[in-house]
């Protein structure tokens, strides 16, 4: 009994929360290309929207990607992304070196 009390007041007050999807719970919704990557360099997938954070791989020009949402942060701005062969790895990236398709 105790059980569904507690659950009754979870909901409750779950369903006061604001549950309007922001762009991070939408999903990958967007498809690009890494573009624009100086030879012999790589875009670096970041565990977060800035250079300092740790990089999680480097991406060659060519890699095929799904995109989030974009927020500036600094003078850059940057995306959610997952690599579409891939999409448990994922990260941010600068949006200056996507090309939408």
């Amino acid at each position: 009994m105790r059980r569904i009390g507690m659950s009754a007041v979870a909901l409750a007050v779950l369903a006061g929360c604001n549950t309007q999807p922001t762009p991070s719970m939408l999903g990958m919704t967007g498809r690009a290309e890494v573009a624009g990557v100086e030879a012999g360099d790589m875009l670096k997938l970041r565990a977060g929207p800035g250079l300092g954070y740790e990089i999680i791989v480097g991406l060659p020009n060519g890699t095929l990607m799904r995109t989030g949402a974009c927020n500036r942060v600094g003078g850059t701005v940057w995306c959610e992304a997952a690599l579409d062969r891939d999409p448990g790895t994922k990260g941010y990236v600068s949006e200056t070196y996507l090309r939408k398709l």
